[in-house]
């Protein structure tokens, strides 16, 4: 176990040496005017709900300018986001070609007032270091996590203690704001947001254009004048323990048509092909495909539904940042942590098996969301 430990304390004693930073235990931090966020991890989800922080930076610095750094996987999901005036890709897999590290550095040897790294599930060695190497006024991380020291807080002159043992139930839209609070810059919105175009809202319409109805039997049954809803599904997940079954997606699919004038889509990648290949092949309804598109194109399709369906994944939270009601089904993981906030955003979890969710528990709350517009419908009439 020694040995174990003994390379990482060198590593940390031998940067310490060399760009420690004395801690300033003030929170005024004046009025900055550039400030630098950084978040290259990969996970989508994670960075979608924690736009709350770049909301509260812009409202509290209006006239600020905001660069934020955040990996290739990652950068689709915030290429047109409206808080965001540079965004930045650090790719640590090109960090050692020379043309590539030089533009990166001069990126980060800028003058900046304020380096901010956030932290929501983990310490990262790498942002904290991006952040020292910048050329800052002040730079904030964190001290510690949940109890857990920050062996690389000597990066930071203002050090935040963040700690969620005492609310393990918070959102991480609001924990995103942890590490800014204690320094005044807050927000009350913790909504996520994707921004999207004309481009985006007419490439989902083009594909609307030739999505056929779900059953054109079972249509057949419906009023020519009763609306029909547009469903999508998202039946990947990263995580296997947060897939639910495929077999439960079909009978919920086939509920729907039994009950409502319906078209269906689903969205995924290449990574989802399997999945969205077995639905294909064992369901008699018609689904179509929005695969391998870019996060503002899914965004302005899911906008354009009347509700959308998910597993817990990254998909979820592009959901989460428009105001289609959505439903997203959980297993192993907390959704009052994790699902997105907002009106008309629910989820169903029934244990730490997501499978223990029923098609019926899914289909009762997709009826009282799709009869709710039904009534709106009927009545404005």
């Amino acid at each position: 176990m020694a040995q174990n430990n003994f390379f990482p304390q060198l590593v940390y004693s031998f940067f310490s040496k060399l760009f420690s930073v004395k801690e300033n235990k003030s929170v005024e931090i004046g009025t900055p005017k550039k400030i630098l966020i950084i978040r290259p991890h990969n996970q989508l989800g994670d960075l979608l709900a924690g736009v709350s922080l770049l909301r509260a930076v812009k409202e509290t610095f209006p006239e600020c300018r905001l660069t934020l750094i955040v990996s290739p996987f990652n950068y689709t999901g915030l290429v047109k986001n409206k808080f965001i005036d540079r965004l930045a890709v650090f790719d640590k897999l090109k960090i050692y070609n020379p043309l590539y590290f030089i533009r990166f550095y001069r990126l980060l040897k800028e003058e900046y007032d304020l380096a901010v790294v956030p932290v929501t599930v983990s310490i990262s060695f790498t942002s904290n270091l991006i952040a020292r190497i910048s050329s800052s006024k002040i730079r904030i991380g964190p001290n510690s996590l949940n109890g857990k020291e920050n062996k690389s807080a000597f990066f930071f002159d203002r050090r935040v203690n963040i700690d969620w043992r005492k609310h393990p139930d918070s959102n991480v839209s609001e924990r995103s704001l942890d590490i800014l609070r204690p320094f005044g810059i807050n927000t009350k919105d913790y909504r996520s947001e994707i921004s999207f175009d004309e481009n985006d809202v007419q490439a989902a319409k083009s594909f609307l254009e030739s999505l056929p109805i779900a059953d054109k039997t079972r249509h057949e049954k419906f009023s020519s004048e009763a609306k029909i809803f547009l469903i999508g599904f998202h039946t990947g997940a990263g995580k296997i323990p947060n897939r639910w079954s495929l077999d439960k997606y079909i009978q919920l699919m086939n509920e729907l048509i039994e009950r409502y004038p319906v078209k269906f889509y689903l969205t995924g990648s290449t990574s989802d092909k399997e999945e969205i290949s077995y639905i294909k092949s064992r369901s008699a309804f018609d689904a179509g495909l929005f695969i391998n598109r870019k996060i503002p194109e899914v965004a302005a399709l899911i906008s354009l539904s009347d509700l959308f369906i998910s597993n817990d994944t990254g998909i979820m939270h592009v959901a989460g940042a428009t105001e289609t009601p959505q439903i997203s089904i959980f297993g192993p993981t907390n959704p009052f942590n994790w699902a997105p906030v907002g009106k008309n955003k629910y989820f169903i979890r029934k244990s730490e098996l997501i499978d223990d969710v029923s098609v019926s528990d899914v289909f009762e709350m997709c009826t009282g969301i799709l009869d709710g517009k039904r009534n709106e419908i009927n009545y404005a009439e």
